[in-house]
């Protein structure tokens, strides 16, 4: 098989890279490991930035995202009990969708279909081969057969643990990365959520998120040690710490149900440079990890492959290679300011058990500036929304 533009991996951002290519007019295929149904249950976070939300508008994806999703115009940030809200909407005029992802995955994935893109789904072996020259190739099996597809060009989207970054020869690439040492102890449940807006609270005892998925779906999350086992924790346990950590009014506001779904997340940051190689470019996940603190991941991976795909679009159209040139200091330039806030939501919110007393009372100074100066607050919300893509 011959194709302009070979895509590894069907999550938002092979998917979105796909759709914004076929609008160009620019041919590509995408080859997935896992079955249309695994990619399309896998639950991850799901925050919207004001201009990927209309984003997917423009692709002609955002009919059910505008119908089920929930535009939040603000966040409210605990302080030991005491809650602040920062509006969006009065300080930059603007707002995010709460949608999941597995639901984006759905949307694009019926999209692609059903402009008679082609999706491999539940192939193996997969693996990329001359990527220093003109015709990059991917070869993968199905079904027991062997097959190949020479390429212009490599998108890598296959997230962290996939074939294509591991391909760039030794040396290449340079990884930075920042451990946590503390993680998420997260759950869904059927219950309302305790606001209709997202709350982060710090709390001496620890860091919780109470986020949601839909109306009557809960998210939620309580900072816990990295490497907890879930199983030691009751349901009856979680409820009991997520309303200590709510506040005095937690017990009243936060309505327990029907526990489906809970897990222990590990916080990291990870950024490898450059994020291309010959004819491969990385994007999404391959390249870089956020802690979800900043609701940053699935947003960078879409803002990674709209450069891509104006990059592509200049070199198919003016033979111009500027942008393909140029496509890891242009998304670097957005990744590393992502890092930059990411970190500062994570540290700012969660206790470390490495800080002293003397940090403890700075990160209460800081909690109180940044929700009571509206100088520091604007500066958050521009953050939260989406810096521009332009």
């Amino acid at each position: 098989m011959r194709v302009q533009v070979g895509i590894i991996g069907a999550g938002p951002a092979g998917l979105t890279l796909s759709l914004l290519l076929h609008r160009l007019g620019i041919d590509c295929v995408i080859v997935e490991n896992r079955s249309r149904e695994y990619v399309e249950a896998r639950i991850r976070a799901g925050v919207l930035e004001h201009w990927a939300a209309a984003l997917y508008d423009e692709l002609g994806v955002g009919a059910r995202m505008r119908k089920e999703g929930l535009v939040h115009e603000g966040i409210e940030i605990g302080i030991n009990g005491t809650r602040r809200r920062i509006d969006f909407k009065a300080l930059v005029n603007k707002d995010i969708v709460v949608y999941g992802q597995h639901e984006v995955v759905k949307d694009l994935i019926q999209a692609r279909l059903n402009h008679g893109g082609r999706i491999e789904f539940e192939v193996s072996d997969t693996s990329v081969h001359d990527l220093d020259t003109d015709k990059p190739k991917i070869r993968f099996k199905k079904n027991g057969e062997s097959h190949e597809i020479t390429c212009d060009f490599i998108a890598g989207c296959d997230g962290f643990h996939g074939i294509c970054r591991p391909s760039v020869p030794k040396g290449v690439l340079t990884e930075f990365e920042r451990v946590y040492p503390f993680g998420w102890l997260g759950i869904l449940s059927e219950s309302p959520p305790p606001s209709h807006e997202l709350i982060y609270s710090y709390h001496d005892r620890g860091f919780g998120l109470y986020s949601m998925r839909a109306p009557n779906i809960t998210r939620a999350y309580l900072q816990c040690d990295p490497n907890e086992d879930v199983n030691k924790w009751s349901d009856e346990e979680i409820w009991a710490e997520l309303k200590r950590r709510l506040g005095p009014d937690g017990e009243k506001i936060l309505k327990t149900g029907r526990v489906f779904e809970k897990g222990v997340t590990a916080m990291r940051s990870f950024v490898t440079e450059p994020m291309q190689y010959g004819r491969l470019f990385l994007a999404g996940d391959a390249a870089h990890i956020v802690p979800p603190t900043g609701a940053k991941g699935m947003n960078l991976a879409t803002a990674d492959v709209l450069f891509l795909s104006r990059a592509l679009e200049a070199f198919y159209k003016k033979n111009d290679k500027a942008l393909l040139e140029g496509y890891t200091k242009k998304c670097l330039s957005r990744i590393w300011k992502a890092q930059r806030f990411s970190y500062f939501m994570t540290t700012m919110l969660h206790l470390n058990p490495n800080d002293s007393e003397f940090d403890h009372k700075r990160q209460i100074a800081e909690l109180d500036y940044v929700t009571s100066s509206k100088a520091a607050s604007t500066a958050l919300a521009e953050n939260y929304v989406g810096l521009p893509v332009d």
